[in-house]
């Protein structure tokens, strides 16, 4: 499965849809996961964390939309 991550985009919305150690193990479980650049940059946690769990990380919520079957968010 491929699983994209955006950043959320409302204002003061610091969450985000997966936390790194469910990315840790979705891609121990042989899953893709895209996560947006700045993705968990409000909660000191960022593309260094996620691209250290395997997630590949992309610059545009866009490009996460085109490459992933299933995205994940909080709020739409």
């Amino acid at each position: 499965m491929i699983i994209g991550v955006p950043k959320e985009i409302k204002n003061h919305e610091y969450r985000v849809g997966m936390a790194v150690a469910s990315v840790r193990e979705l891609t121990a479980r042989n899953h893709t996961v895209f996560a947006q650049s700045g993705a968990g940059s409000g909660i000191d946690s960022g593309g260094a964390d996620y691209r250290a769990a395997t997630a590949a990380i992309l610059s545009c919520i866009a490009a996460i939309f085109t490459a992933a079957s299933v995205s994940i968010r909080l709020k739409t």
